[in-house]
């Protein structure tokens, strides 16, 4: 641990960036993630085994009266007698296949890979020097981000990696209240350490016990070691790094992950929730929602296939790949990317019903890519009488889109605007292309030359008139949005 950090340093003193605010905010965000637009978040641990609740099981299985609690005690035992490091040995992935997945994923139409390389549990999914209680070591005895990294660059694919490691320092501190296997003496190196208790309010920037510094540097080198090891180009954390003992660590990572890509010739970028870093130094992300407006900086949402979980569990509630589409559509215009999650399965298979929600996301970027992908925002990002529901938590929101939303996007010297759901008798009017007389302020004056729908071979019939662009067709891919592309003078 001391020679690492005293790596850290090193590092950090060489620069280009040093741990402060004022540094870090002079790191120039790579233009290369923004027109990536839509990535594959993975979900995938010991917690794939009980396939029960959601992926916080190795938590909620801790607290007494919880239904993972009951459900545990009844299915494999208390607690004393089988734990979650029980698990461990069940964690066989036997069907593991990371070039069917890379070539999944990349027919899904994503961009960039985003594996979950440490969960809440503190199981690594990566080989590493830091602790034993990882993949390489147990359970598969694979270094799985390792494969994932190889196979998905065949594909093309961006890698990066997530790390969730600092929510570790309570999440399982529920074992601590009775007889179960999480008890004294908890030490670095045990699998359950530290285990401290909370309070259940996680918001709070000042929660105690405060996180050690033996605990901190701990994630600093486990964090450090990672971006070594992979070379992820987008390093992903989750929530808690905002918590205030965690600042002068996080700036520390930033810094020596800033100063390693630039030391390999490389670009990467760090992705993050709320206000952990300071605006400006990294890419914000909205877990599970989006945003009503359009944005002047660059974020990313990140959402699940599956509504009630981000692993697979035997109960997943799973979106419609519309649903999926027309929330894809309507981020891209806002100056967005998706991070969409999948769970495969602890034998290391993708469940039919992810399989297909994936497939069906491919076929319509297959079509309409061209209108997503290395795309840039209008001067609005759309029309319409649905509104979104700003924040996080808001996926479950059904949004009821009509034919008169329409969400655009400008790339390849050519305007699209989507609608976000086919007219039934193929009628549409964008009233953001109106013509405007000269006594008012147009929101657009250029001179529409052809409309096309992607996908169709069928001319598009348009007028244009103070009401609006007026447009025929009658090409549809089931209730998926359609892209009409506008060459314009």
């Amino acid at each position: 641990m001391q020679k690492y950090l005293e790596q850290i340093e090193r590092v950090i003193a060489q620069g280009p960036y040093s741990d402060s605010w004022q540094s870090l905010s002079e790191f120039p965000q790579p233009k290369w993630f923004n027109k990536l637009k839509l990535g594959i978040f993975i979900h995938w641990g010991v917690y794939s085994v009980p396939a029960f609740d959601n992926e916080w099981y190795p938590r909620n299985m801790y607290i007494q009266g919880s239904k993972a609690y009951e459900h545990h005690i009844a299915t494999y035992g208390p607690q004393k007698e089988f734990g979650y490091k029980k698990f461990i040995p069940m964690f066989k992935a036997e069907k593991f296949d990371p070039k069917a997945w890379a070539k999944l994923f990349a027919e899904t139409g994503a961009r960039y890979v985003v594996p979950v390389a440490e969960h809440h549990d503190g199981f690594q999914m990566y080989k590493s020097e830091i602790s034993h209680w990882n993949a390489a070591e147990m359970g598969p005895k694979r270094d799985v981000l390792g494969e994932l990294c190889e196979s998905c660059g065949e594909q093309g694919l961006v890698m990066g990696a997530s790390s969730h490691r600092v929510e570790h320092w309570f999440f399982m501190g529920h074992g601590r209240e009775f007889d179960s296997d999480i008890h004294e003496p908890l030490e670095r190196g045990d699998l359950y350490w530290p285990s401290w208790p909370d309070s259940g309010d996680f918001h709070d920037l000042y929660s105690e016990p405060t996180p050690t510094a033996e605990y901190l540097e701990d994630w600093l080198v486990r964090t450090c070691e990672l971006v070594d090891r992979y070379r992820p180009r987008v390093l992903y954390f989750d929530w808690w790094i905002q918590h205030s003992s965690v600042k002068p660590y996080l700036k520390k990572l930033a810094a020596y992950y800033y100063n390693r890509m630039a030391e390999w010739g490389m670009e990467g970028i760090i992705t993050y929730k709320h206000d952990a870093f300071l605006f400006g130094c990294a890419v914000p992300d909205v877990e599970r929602g989006q945003f009503a407006d359009m944005k002047p900086f660059f974020w990313q949402s990140d959402t699940a296939i599956a509504l009630n979980s981000w692993c697979y569990t035997e109960g997943n509630d799973f979106k419609p790949p519309v649903d999926i589409v027309r929330d894809l559509v309507d981020i891209v215009s806002k100056n967005g990317c998706m991070l969409l999650n999948v769970g495969p399965k602890a034998d290391g298979t993708i469940s039919d019903e992810d399989r297909a929600v994936m497939e069906a996301i491919g076929a319509w970027m297959k079509v309409n890519g061209e209108a997503i992908y290395d795309t840039e925002i209008w001067r609005k990002f759309g029309e319409g009488p649905t509104q979104i529901v700003e924040g996080q938590f808001a996926d479950g929101i059904k949004k009821e889109f009509t034919s008169q939303d329409f969400r655009f996007t400008t790339g390849g010297g050519a305007l699209y605007a989507f609608a976000m759901k086919p007219s039934d008798d193929g009628e549409y009017c964008v009233t953001s292309l109106a013509v405007q007389d000269a006594s008012r302020v147009a929101n657009f004056h250029g001179i529409i030359r052809e409309v096309s729908a992607l996908g169709s071979d069928a001319p598009v019939q348009w007028t244009r008139d103070e009401a609006g662009l007026h447009l025929h067709c009658d090409y549809r891919m089931g209730d998926m949005p359609v892209a009409f592309k506008l060459i314009i003078d």
